[in-house]
């Protein structure tokens, strides 16, 4: 079984495109980490909230992943342009399209 992370965060008005551009920068490199599935989405009717949903080896692949140079240095250009409102799920990932098999 997997590990999932679901999430979503609040960018400040006028500053969710940067941020998203900002954690599309930041997947390179996530699947060599043990990352196998990272997708960043809005929704048109909310020009705040940006979605992240990831599926991992395991936790502790995610948590490692947050180590790595250019994760830290994502989080530090995201976090100024972020209100503070988090919302996050962990999840065990059971399969699903895309998911590799345990």
């Amino acid at each position: 079984m997997k590990y999932g992370y679901f999430g979503s965060m609040k960018a400040r008005p006028g500053h969710r495109d940067e941020v998203v551009k900002i954690l599309l920068s930041a997947s390179e490199g996530l699947s060599a980490a043990g990352c196998h599935l990272y997708v960043v989405g809005v929704a048109d009717d909310d020009d705040q909230t940006i979605w992240v949903n990831e599926v991992w080896d395991s936790k502790e692949h995610h948590d490692a992943s947050l180590q790595l140079p250019e994760t830290r240095a994502a989080i530090g250009r995201a976090m100024p342009l972020l209100t503070g409102e988090f919302t996050s799920r962990e999840i065990t990932v059971l399969g699903g399209l895309g998911v590799p098999p345990p």
